[in-house]
């Protein structure tokens, strides 16, 4: 025999079933249909608008912006010679024949190479001394790259660091050291910090750091030297 419970939900199901609508199915197609035909005008005017916001969009990456990034990339192939071999002025201005990246980044702004020379364009100011544009070029690096990202944040505290400004290059090391952790651009960043610290005197926080690098990094070649640079910091602060 079924129990209280069993009936309870029996009952509540066929009650439901019974208080359900009837859908007439004819007169619901009827009102679509006349829908469509009250509405044809507008239906085809937002169906043209589609394949052409459609069409417009495969024209713009295929046939624009596409032979544009190739453009791009044979441009910049020289710039980066450049760039290895130190040659910063060619790197930046060009020779002549090729784009430097400060015209590749303006003219091939809509590109990813175009943005890449952003960074290169920073990175080769930086190393030329301009402190303030390495900067404001690094800036518009926009990429998330597990190596380019932190070094576009880390060279920005580089630039910071010569330019007197000790405090804002420390929280961009710290920034790049956290951005995209890894065995490579991490440790090289908290090094960073951790030094910096320590000329300004900060030791507690370079101890902190370079004991963080120690755990976290014994591989790295700043973990594995690391212990001499703690037991300095200890002793110039006082450090037990």
């Amino acid at each position: 025999m079924p129990d209280t419970k069993s009936c309870f939900h029996k009952l509540k199901n066929m009650a439901e079933e019974k208080d359900q609508p009837v859908v007439d199915v004819q007169q619901t197609i009827s009102k679509a249909e006349r829908y469509i035909e009250e509405n044809k005008k507008s239906l085809s005017i937002i169906a043209g608008a589609v394949v052409l916001l459609v069409g417009g969009y495969f024209a713009w990456t295929k046939l624009y912006l596409a032979p544009l990034e190739e453009e791009a990339q044979g441009q910049m192939f020289m710039a980066e010679r450049y760039f290895e071999k130190d040659s910063l002025n060619k790197a930046i201005n060009g020779d002549g024949q090729f784009l430097g990246f400060k015209d590749i980044a303006d003219k091939y702004n809509l590109t990813s190479s175009g943005n890449l020379a952003h960074l290169y364009l920073g990175l080769s100011y930086l190393h030329t001394g301009k402190y303030d544009d390495a900067i404001s070029e690094l800036k518009e690096y926009d990429g998330d790259d597990l190596m380019l990202a932190p070094i576009s944040i880390g060279a920005q505290g580089d630039a910071l660091s010569e330019l007197g400004k000790q405090d804002e290059a420390i929280e961009h090391y710290l920034k790049a050291a956290e951005s995209n952790k890894n065995n490579f651009t991490t440790p090289v960043y908290l090094m960073k910090a951790a030094t910096l610290y320590e000329s300004m005197a900060k030791y507690t926080d370079a101890v902190k750091i370079y004991e963080q690098l120690k755990t976290d990094f014994p591989e790295a070649r700043e973990g594995r030297d690391v212990e001499k640079y703690i037991s300095r910091a200890k002793m110039k602060g006082g450090i037990e």
